[in-house]
């Protein structure tokens, strides 16, 4: 019996049907987690299901110019295939898309019948199971930043910010959304089922956050991968640019995406929780920090993915750029809000808004997990306003010395996997070479006329 004859398969095609979808655009993350996708007419999607559906596996390693990095298994390997089938269980409705439902697919490679080195999905998978070896079930919760752009026809980006209000911080309405951006945006997100709680202004004009509720890291991943995809085609639709760029604009703050992060064994109990503990915090929950602190500067390499990444960094930027941890501490890197019991967590303010989710959340929970394993407690918490040199180590300030930290981290690595390491810092350090050959308009300006 294939796929398509099941009961399960036949059931979604009448739902489908029945709510007049005919069309499933089947998605799934490339390396740097935006979205790949083929639309299959309601017809087809049996055969899919059995058969699925063929992309190249280059597409993992093509830069976002559309240039082919000779990642191993690529170019050198002919350009093969890679197999995704329609994960129907993710199956969802496109709210702003009549007669269009959406779903993840699994990715595998048909040569193996194993799955791709380079897929997100499968690396953070294979990095939960780890977790689940120890008792560790890890909850997880983002939140993600954007900034909003109006296009701008006849100027050297072709676009500017949405608004450019000063003092809006945390905000919503009118005072800072002329348009009423964000209340349509969340209305649609609600109707995708995201676990979209809330959203508002952010620090700077044009910048917007919304967040997401917590659940297992999966799922939290799948979501957060689905919104960010979701963000930048409501935009589209608008004739805007919603952008989770780190730093798009000069004079003005980054996107983060910060990453709430807790564990609970199989009874569904928090095991970072511990009245009695220091802070009170289990044992566990201090060697979690302890371990995200030890591999802080490899793990840069997925929370601060681009060149662009590091640029958000610096004094009085309000990112972190030092290795540090504090107790409800905006300007530690680590920090471990106020809530106890159930909803004890910590929380990681490194990442980006440009991280891949699924190597964000994997790298976050390798660390946790060397940690826990190395039973090694953190140094004191940070106290007061941080971003002090004597007091904490510096983060990998460019790429190139966070990728470099990445291939010398081999606890960390052996976690997420030799294949899936080696491809990512060939993917990387190509972009650091494409970028060091490119003449940068402020070379331009700063040297052209004087020398």
């Amino acid at each position: 019996m294939s796929a398509s004859d099941t009961p399960p398969v036949h059931r979604h095609l009448e739902r489908l049907a029945a709510e007049g979808i005919d069309v499933v655009r089947v998605t799934y993350p490339d390396l740097i987690g935006t979205e790949r996708a083929r639309d299959v007419l309601l017809d087809h999607l049996p055969s899919a299901c059995d058969h699925g559906l063929a992309f190249c596996r280059a597409v993992y390693h093509t830069s976002p110019q559309g240039d082919v990095v000779p990642v191993s298994g690529g170019l050198d390997a002919g350009l093969p295939d890679i197999c995704v089938r329609p994960d129907l269980d993710t199956l969802t409705a496109l709210p702003w898309e009549p007669g269009v439902a959406t779903c993840l697919g699994e990715v595998t490679d048909p040569a193996t019948g194993l799955p791709a080195p380079e897929s997100p999905r499968d690396l953070l998978r294979a990095v939960v199971e780890r977790c689940h070896e120890h008792g560790l079930r890890p909850v997880v919760g983002p939140e993600l930043e954007y900034f909003l752009c109006d296009a701008a026809p006849g100027t050297a980006r072709g676009w500017r910010r949405y608004s450019e209000a000063e003092g809006v911080v945390y905000t919503a309405g009118l005072r800072a959304d002329a348009d009423n951006h964000l209340l349509r945006t969340l209305r649609l997100l609600r109707a995708l089922d995201l676990g979209v709680t809330s959203g508002n202004h952010e620090f700077d004009g044009s910048q917007f956050e919304i967040n997401l509720t917590h659940s297992d890291a999966m799922t939290a991943a799948d979501r957060a991968f689905r919104f960010k995809a979701a963000i930048k085609e409501l935009a589209r639709r608008e004739g805007r640019l919603a952008t989770f760029m780190a730093k798009p604009f000069n004079g003005v703050g980054g996107s983060g995406f910060h990453l709430h992060l807790s564990c609970v064994d199989d009874a569904g109990d928090n095991v970072f929780d511990d009245p009695a503990g220091p802070h009170g915090l289990s044992v566990t929950a201090r060697h979690a920090v302890a371990g995200i602190l030890a591999h802080a500067p490899a793990l840069a390499a997925l929370a601060n993915p681009t060149i662009n990444s590091y640029k958000r960094f610096g004094p009085d930027t309000l990112a972190p750029w030092l290795i540090d941890w504090g107790l409800d501490n905006r300007s530690a890197m680590v920090r471990v809000p106020p809530e106890r019991g159930a909803g004890s967590r910590l929380e990681l303010r490194l990442g980006d808004a440009s991280a891949n989710p699924y190597l964000l959340i994997a790298g976050t929970l390798a660390a946790a997990l060397l940690g826990v394993l190395a039973g090694e407690d953190p140094s004191a918490p940070l106290e007061g306003y941080g971003y002090d040199t004597a007091r904490s180590a510096v983060l990998p300030m460019s790429l190139p010395a966070a990728l470099d930290a990445l291939e010398t981290d081999t606890a960390l690595t052996e976690v997420l996997g030799k294949d899936f390491t080696t491809s990512y810092l060939t993917y990387r350090r190509d972009e650091v070479a494409r970028f060091q050959r490119h003449v940068t308009d402020w070379e331009f300006t700063e040297y052209a006329y004087h020398l």
